[in-house]
């Protein structure tokens, strides 16, 4: 009897060595990927600097604004709205400038290969764009 382990089968083929043009092409692919990806950290970036700016507007003015309640003095009665417009346009006017920045990437991109537009952080982007008009058309109407 024989208890040897039969070797596995031979290989039929070995892989064939990839042609200087599908190298290529995985390499653009790759390369495509990657500004997207850079393009996805940017727009955050752009969405956390305007939400920061946004939010401090927004807490700015609601704090002048109690402090005025409360009987305490600025220098001018629309300081705090002023104050809070001013950052929250900001902050939105960023947001939007990163936006459009985004999308004409994409627009690019697109030309080389082929993936949804509706990317998650262009969605993200959008909804605190429409945040950022909420709270700065808040602000305005309550002194108008």
């Amino acid at each position: 009897m024989n208890t040897a382990p039969t070797p596995p089968p031979a290989d039929p083929a070995p892989p064939r060595p990839k042609t200087s043009d599908e190298l290529a092409q995985i390499r653009t692919d790759l390369a495509v990927e990657r500004t997207l990806m850079a393009s996805d950290r940017s727009l955050m970036a752009w969405v956390r600097t305007g939400l920061s700016m946004i939010s401090f507007g927004f807490t700015i003015y609601k704090v002048l604004e109690a402090f005025q309640q409360q009987g305490g003095h600025l220098r001018s009665d629309a300081a705090a709205r002023n104050v809070g417009l001013f950052l929250t346009g900001l902050g939105t006017v960023s947001i939007v400038v990163g936006t459009i920045e985004y999308w004409a990437r994409l627009k690019s991109l697109k030309q080389s290969q082929q993936f949804r537009l509706a990317q998650p952080s262009l969605v993200i982007a959008l909804i605190m764009s429409a945040a950022g008009l909420l709270m700065f058309f808040s602000i305005l109407r309550r002194f108008v």
